[in-house]
């Protein structure tokens, strides 16, 4: 049976890394996952128990396709409280995780061929969701100067339908200010190119507040989800904040492509954005997190690294200990017992000299790892 041109993507090397941990795990090994960026914890308890009542009296069928209204409102809601956004929920789409947000925006908004610039290094599954869709990727080779964020001279000559951020970016934890976010867009709408802001690892930052794209314009696709901050990862629900007039587009897309996110998951996210308790407490262990690997790394030999503002993320540049971090990879994680990810799941051109170190988990984790990280780099 043939297999079409359009399904020949990339693997998600980082997916490969958790498999071969896994199977060091079922041969009895210890191993420490920095490889993944998946939060230690699961949902918060009052997600959970919110669930559990819910499900008692209620099927669970469909929702519509935008989302459970009350849903939509809350997190409208949120924008008012942490960014001084006054938000209409009618432009908030819920989605199966930011993944299906992705997929509808470039479905809702690019067609066969249109170039769309993603900065690099970057989230891979931009690139090989817009291969999936017949679009072109166009890898922007951000400077490590700029903090690994795009700027609009990176793309000032390139014919572009989109342009794609990310703040706090995946894989480095590097954010844009108000100032970057706006150049960024007046740059793109100049050249008549959507803007769509991938906006996932917000609520976990460090010394400043992530600025959304909605601060500056309404004419944004903006993308979230709930497996970050919210913790969430398995329960694929996120949402995505459209321009007035998109969101029939939207709607229609998603009727036929998903029917809707799943109705447990929506459930469980509502009551997830009221425990602050909770999220704040993961937040402080990601802080703590965050300070013993900009301690840590630099001693086990990883020094040149751009402190992350937010997400769960360091990313190394290794070029003077390897030239294949693929490689590189596999000796950490078969001498040392640690799971990290190779850059080249980011960064296609210089993704062979740079890892990506995660610290989602628990603390013992983190300081596990490290120590780990000093022996191996010891010896080698």
């Amino acid at each position: 049976m043939r297999v079409s041109t359009r399904s020949k993507v990339d693997p998600f090397i980082v997916m490969d890394v958790m498999d071969a941990a896994r199977r060091a795990e079922d041969s009895g090994r210890h191993i420490i996952h920095m490889e993944v960026g998946q939060p230690g914890t699961g949902a918060p308890p009052g997600a959970v128990e919110a669930v559990t009542r819910a499900m008692q009296g209620d099927p669970m069928g469909y929702t519509v396709a935008l989302g459970l209204p009350a849903l939509r409102a809350r997190i409208a809601r949120m924008y008012g409280e942490w960014y001084n956004v006054d938000l209409n929920p009618e432009r908030v789409v819920i989605t199966p995780g930011s993944s299906g947000g992705f997929i509808l925006a470039f479905t809702a908004l690019f067609d066969t061929g249109d170039r769309v610039g993603i900065g690099a290094p970057g989230y891979p599954s931009y690139r090989q969701i817009l291969s999936a869709l017949d679009l072109t990727p166009v890898d922007l080779q951000t400077d490590p100067q700029n903090r690994y964020q795009p700027v609009p001279a990176d793309f000032a000559t390139l014919d572009l339908a989109g342009l794609m951020v990310a703040s706090p970016a995946n894989p480095t934890g590097t954010m844009l200010d108000r100032t970057a976010m706006s150049a960024l867009i007046e740059a793109a709408q100049g050249q008549g190119a959507s803007f769509i802001s991938d906006e996932i690892y917000h609520g976990i930052e460090y010394e400043a507040k992530a600025v959304t794209a909605l601060e500056v314009t309404d004419e944004a696709y903006v993308i979230n989800s709930f497996s970050k901050y919210f913790s969430m990862t398995g329960w694929r629900v996120g949402w995505m904040v459209v321009p007035d007039d998109h969101v029939r587009v939207v709607e229609r897309i998603a009727q036929n492509m998903f029917i809707c996110a799943p109705h447990v998951a929506q459930v469980a996210a509502l009551a997830a954005m009221d425990c602050e308790a909770e999220l704040q407490a993961n937040l402080a262990v990601y802080r703590t997190n965050r300070d013993l690997m900009m301690a840590g790394l630099p001693k086990a030999g990883f020094d040149r690294i751009a402190p992350p503002d937010g997400a769960f993320y360091v990313y190394a540049d290794v070029s003077g200990l390897t030239d294949d971090s693929r490689a590189f990879a596999a000796q950490i994680l078969d001498k040392a017992g640690v799971a990290v990810t190779p850059g080249l799941d980011f960064d296609p051109v210089r993704g062979h000299q740079t890892l990506r170190f995660s610290y989602a988990r628990a603390t013992p984790d983190i300081e596990e790892g490290l120590a780990r990280l000093r022996a191996f780099m010891a010896t080698r």
